[in-house]
């Protein structure tokens, strides 16, 4: 038998991309505000969904586990017959599920350029002109707490995030521009957030000698999601693009992405305080420190 209360998502695996769906979720929830949601993720990104108050169970798949790792998560799926199925990432995997609905990315015409369109256009059979809700993090009062504490220690509240690592090394802007940015905008901030894994350490190690700005170097300290609890305490977020910037979006906080490849338009933080820069060349390192500086300068005007 069919269970009505239950649906399933199956999301995307990078960080940036399963936020980017979670409007899809949120939308979801509001017209079945009852039905626990299964969630199909990427066991990197699955840790947004922890405090997710309407989730239900979280099924991992495991992109190095091939085929085997497919047949166990298939046999896991199985188990029970979804009311809604709505695949956002593979239309193969829902042809072998249980489920009375099922929407996926097939014949979807998309509502829009950017990624979050796209996600939200597979809704659109059912739910034509789809109102899109903001992304969304679930954090606990707990993981605010420890935000708190944790940047206490610097001065004043006119607090600005940095996140300087990305995926891919043509995605970083040089550590000498954030450090010539950092000295151009000093007025305007009252001191720096640092964040990043561990791979982006010595990075963040460059940029806390900054002289004249207060720095707090938490990269490679925070999990995800007290990442995202700290970037809540933030005025605004500069950075490549990566996931910190969808998680600062999905916090509310304004975000300037600066990008060398990629699709902007697509790609971009989904907030109405996003603003993003490209490369003339496609090479990050062309992107001029005095064209960051100006947008920078009016993002934080912005929300100060």
């Amino acid at each position: 038998m069919t269970d009505p209360a239950r649906i399933l998502v199956i999301t995307l695996s990078n960080i940036g991309d399963a936020i980017m769906t979670t409007p899809v979720m949120e939308f979801l929830h509001h017209e079945h505000p009852q039905a626990r949601m299964d969630i199909v993720a990427d066991p990197r990104s699955s840790r947004l969904f922890d405090a997710c108050p309407y989730r239900g169970n979280v099924f991992h798949r495991h992109k190095r586990d091939g085929v085997r790792g497919l047949a166990t998560l298939l046999r896991q799926l199985r188990r029970t017959r979804y009311e809604l199925i709505v695949d956002l990432r593979t239309d193969g995997l829902t042809c072998l599920l249980h489920g009375r609905r099922k929407l996926t990315r097939r014949s979807a015409r998309p509502l829009g350029p950017h990624a979050v369109e796209r996600h939200m256009a597979v809704l659109a059979r059912e739910w034509p002109a789809p109102a899109i809700p903001p992304t969304r993090v679930w954090l606990t009062e707990a993981q605010r707490g420890k935000a708190r504490q944790s940047v206490a220690v610097l001065p004043g509240r006119r607090w600005l995030a940095l996140g300087p690592g990305a995926n891919w090394p043509p995605k970083i802007w040089p550590m000498e521009h954030y450090r010539n940015l950092l000295g151009i905008i000093r007025d305007q901030i009252d001191a720096v957030l640092l964040l990043g894994n561990d791979s982006d350490r010595h990075l963040c190690a460059a940029l806390a000698r900054q002289d004249g700005v207060p720095t707090l170097d938490l990269s490679g300290r925070t999990d995800l999601l007290e990442s995202a609890a700290v970037l809540e305490q933030a005025l605004a977020f500069i950075g490549n693009d990566s996931g910190l910037g969808h998680l600062a979006a999905a916090v509310d906080v304004p975000t300037l992405t600066l990008f060398g490849p990629g699709e902007p338009p697509r790609y971009h933080p989904w907030h109405p305080g996003a603003r993003w820069l490209s490369s003339p060349t496609g090479q990050i390192h062309d992107l001029s420190v005095e064209r960051v500086a100006t947008q920078l300068r009016q993002l934080i005007a912005s929300g100060s």
